[in-house]
């Protein structure tokens, strides 16, 4: 199970950064667009990351002219984060990417292997009493 794993963690990779991006950017990007988060202790909450690193990967990601951040009017400690024009559109490859990543991930599978992996993938998650983390759904069931 860890080799399959690490080959379909591996391959997603690999699409996101022939997209041009990486999986922390996506992992940010769709948090982003997919919940009302907008500043930054909510968006580290939401990927399950610490806010030093999520610090580094914004400072990058606002360099590359990806993202804005603005301190909060109500709240001058806290910066809002958003999107750029530039990085909807890497969004939109990234996006791209990851549902190609997900099509050729269960291109030989049937609706019922599909259930079936899902039903023992939960299970094997209850065993051991641990939950996933809503920011990689989508990307690699």
């Amino acid at each position: 199970m860890a080799r399959t794993a690490k080959s379909v963690s591996r391959a997603f990779d690999d699409a996101l950064a022939a997209a041009g991006g990486s999986l922390p950017v996506w992992l940010i990007m769709i948090s982003l667009k997919t919940r009302s988060l907008g500043n930054q202790r909510e968006l580290a909450d939401a990927i399950g990351i610490r806010g030093a690193t999520l610090t580094h990967h914004l400072n990058a990601m606002e360099a590359d002219g990806l993202v804005t951040r603005q301190r909060d009017p109500a709240n001058r400690r806290i910066h809002q984060v958003a999107l750029t024009q530039r990085g909807e559109t890497l969004f939109g490859r990234l996006a791209a990417a990851a549902t190609e990543h997900d099509r050729r991930l269960h291109a030989d599978l049937s609706k019922e292997d599909i259930a079936t992996l899902e039903r023992l993938l939960h299970r094997l998650q209850s065993n051991v009493g641990s939950e996933v983390p809503e920011a990689t759904a989508g990307s690699d069931a």
